[in-house]
């Protein structure tokens, strides 16, 4: 290490003080380039320490990367079931099939403790065929009392006719024993229309009776159905073949998977059943992107956790409506799946990937990368290699890609061209 004494000056730097030196390479890197030599104002430079490419010809690919994560084409999302017409009860798991386990259609997954909603089932059963034989005794009874006010309203009627009968005797009768016949007469005709009015009441009450007591059988019937329904769903069988993946849940604290003996509540979500057979990549879409994108192309799949892993894949979905982004409204994206052919054992739900989707294909061209490139008012031009300089040479773009670019004329392959141009 040099000590600098007062008045002293390190050698070869033109009288100013290395600890100036450095300050002003520090703060001010920009005048770094101005300590050396210049450069030639022409087309040509000499040859330096640049990064150099050598143009290639082969086939250029151009692709689109997303992202995204891995999930089953087909699945069943497993959660503590919601019971019609019960409170926010908690649910004790008595049964739980293993993580990791593969199931067939129709296995037990979990089961809960149901004894609760058995015994209700069975009490809303026998309330219901309680008031089924309710409605029967009262049918009974309203047919024998109908019988009793039918009997009761013929005797009324041939009553008012036999005293009809005696009005026609009154030219041969006193006038005393007329008027009675009339009374007689007036008194039937009144009792039968009474009895008539009567009948009437007694029929809209009694359809009143049997429609109060349909009614409670029908909210009895209801109850028992959601009862019974209550019970079924404390077993949950698989709809599907597939492999059992625990889901992370809140408990005690800290995220966790739910275990055997203990409580959920109605709506937690528990475990997920995918088919491992079909899986595919659900990814969001930039949406300066989308129009590049076609249903059916095809993609290279790779998993993130897995770098040595490829997989085919297929553009199926692209959401026609974009999302907001939570930055700002005026950027997008879109949802796109990509089915991945193949089973692999490392194919697992939400595992990170990303998709290179092959927009565009030129089979034999010169190829290089794009930052060996520079466009100056439109026009395009690389750094060819010449001895021990470096010589602006005109090109025609063919394509480009975010990283290479395909030059249609004025680049040979095998050409040292000069990167850095970006």
């Amino acid at each position: 290490m040099t000590i600098l004494r007062a008045g002293s000056w390190p050698r070869g730097t033109g009288g100013v003080p290395a600890a100036v030196l450095l300050v002003l390479l520090i703060f001010f890197p920009s005048i770094l380039p101005a300590c050396g030599s210049r450069q030639p104002a022409d087309t040509a430079s000499t040859l330096v320490a640049d990064v150099t490419a050598r143009a290639e010809r082969r086939p250029f690919v151009h692709t689109i990367r997303v992202a995204g994560l891995v999930a089953a084409s087909r699945s069943f999302a497993v959660t503590a079931p919601r019971l019609a017409g019960a409170s926010m009860s908690m649910l004790i798991v008595t049964k739980l099939v293993p993580s990791g386990a593969s199931v067939r259609q129709g296995d037990l997954l979990v089961e809960f403790d149901r004894q609760a909603q058995i015994k209700n089932a069975f009490d809303r059963r026998g309330e219901h065929l309680d008031l089924l034989a309710q409605i029967k005794k009262k049918q009974a009874d309203q047919r024998t009392a109908r019988a009793r006010d039918e009997s009761e309203l013929k005797q009324a009627e041939n009553a008012q006719e036999r005293a009809k009968l005696e009005l026609l005797k009154k030219e041969f009768q006193s006038p005393i024993e007329a008027e009675k016949n009339e009374q007689t007469f007036e008194e039937a005709r009144a009792r039968l229309e009474q009895l008539r009015q009567t009948f009437d009441l007694k029929r809209r009450a009694a359809d009143a009776e049997i429609r109060i007591l349909e009614i409670q059988r029908d909210r009895a019937h209801s109850a028992m159905l959601k009862a019974e329904d209550n019970a079924k769903k404390m077993r949950v069988l698989s709809p599907l073949d597939g492999l059992v993946v625990p889901k992370q849940v809140y408990k005690g604290g800290q995220m966790g998977e739910v275990q055997e003996g203990e409580q959920v509540r109605p709506g937690m979500p528990m475990i997920d059943v995918v088919d491992a057979s079909s899986m595919e990549v659900r990814a969001r879409v930039n949406q300066a992107d989308v129009p590049y994108l076609r249903i059916g192309q095809t993609a290279e799949v790779r998993l993130d956790a897995y770098p040595a892993k490829l997989f085919r894949g297929r553009l199926e979905q692209l959401a026609p409506i974009g999302v907001v982004s939570d930055m700002t409204d005026k950027v997008r994206t879109f949802v796109a799946i990509f089915s991945v052919a193949g089973r692999d054992p490392v194919l697992m739900p939400d595992l990170s990937a990303s998709a290179d989707v092959e927009i565009e294909r030129i089979p034999d061209v010169v190829v290089v990368p794009r930052d060996a490139v520079g466009i100056r008012d439109g026009k395009a031009s690389v750094f060819v290699r010449d001895g021990s300089r470096y010589v602006e040479r005109a090109v025609t773009l063919r394509a480009r890609s975010e990283h290479e670019v395909a030059i249609a004329s004025g680049l040979e392959a095998g050409a040292v061209v000069r990167r850095g141009q970006l």
